[in-house]
């Protein structure tokens, strides 16, 4: 990415997406080219085929829990890495077209999610909920198909970008709804992110003034106590851990794979693991540095997926 130059960001989805808003949230609207991908498997294709130059990609949401298919992309591209995380406000709206009111409403469509996140509203004001592929996708439709007796669910940023009207805003049933997203660049590519990761190229030096993260997969050998071992190394110097998950092995095996996985090596990994590890500090400090070294030692696989600046409440 050259200075100057526009930034290329991708995100999933149509115009109007949450993913959209997250992207722009962390980038700001000028000198950046948004680019709608389809699928979250498009998305981080085109950023390692440098047709973009940053991906938003959300990671987890608050409600829902973790989005495990996209740590199994970032594990499937590995010369791509993590150089920012920002915590994206989720506000459902309910979006008609112009001239529609509240009395017209009999159906609420878009993404699962989103309606589970809205059943206590839409049972409460007798809306059917009607399933969609995406938020801002519905949204789309209800244009398109011009739809009258229904609304989408979806943001503020949705209705302006296909010229609906917002009846009622933050209709979630719960407000406590954030989804987390990583911004992945190529290793390879040092932008303006300022990303305080030892993989970047060239190195970029740490600003001491910001909290930082490191994000690491790693697999163990199945022996007493691998885990208590492996968490040690990061115990032993203060280091502290903010997200430990697991997933299976052969799960992944799969996704990356698809029909060429071996049946037998699948089998094989059916109940191993691999561990998903966010902890503060970064991998150009000393200490995580060696942190770091002692994992890899144990570990039969370990990868480094990224140290970025901590999103910034407030």
């Amino acid at each position: 990415m050259m200075s100057g130059a526009v930034l290329r960001v991708g995100y999933q989805g149509v115009p109007g997406a949450y993913s959209e808003g997250a992207a722009v949230e962390f980038f700001g609207e000028s000198g950046i080219e948004k680019v709608p991908c389809v699928s979250f498997g498009e998305l981080l294709r085109r950023l390692n085929e440098r047709e973009i130059d940053r991906a938003a990609l959300p990671i987890e949401n608050s409600l829902a829990g973790t989005i495990h298919q996209n740590y199994d992309l970032l594990l499937k591209y590995n010369e791509l890495r993590i150089v920012g995380e920002i915590d994206f406000r989720v506000q459902h709206c309910l979006l008609v077209l112009p001239g529609v009111d509240r009395t017209q409403v009999k159906r609420a469509i878009s993404h699962p999610m989103a309606l589970m996140q809205c059943v206590g509203y839409l049972a409460r004001n007798s809306i059917v909920p009607e399933e969609a592929f995406d938020t801002a996708g519905s949204a789309q439709m209800l244009r398109t198909s011009n739809i009258t007796d229904a609304a989408a669910i979806a943001s503020r940023r949705a209705a302006v970008a296909y010229g609906l009207d917002v009846l009622e805003e933050g209709i979630e049933d719960q407000q406590e709804n954030y989804t987390r997203f990583f911004i992945l660049a190529r290793k390879d590519e040092n932008g303006s992110d300022g990303a305080p990761d030892a993989s970047a190229t060239p190195r970029i030096p740490l600003d001491a003034s910001r909290p930082c993260k490191t994000s690491v997969a790693f697999t163990l050998t199945n022996s007493p106590g691998a885990l208590f071992k492996a968490l040690s190394v990061f115990v032993a110097l203060d280091i502290d851990l903010t997200k430990i998950e697991s997933r299976h092995v052969a799960t992944l095996l799969e996704a990356q794979l698809g029909n060429s996985a071996e049946e037998s090596r699948v089998t094989k990994l059916r109940w191993e693991y691999i561990f998903y590890l966010d902890f503060l500090g970064s991998a150009v400090e000393d200490g995580v540095s060696n942190a770091l070294h002692n994992l890899a030692r144990i570990s039969p696989f370990y990868r480094l997926l990224g140290s970025y600046y901590a999103h910034r409440s407030g």
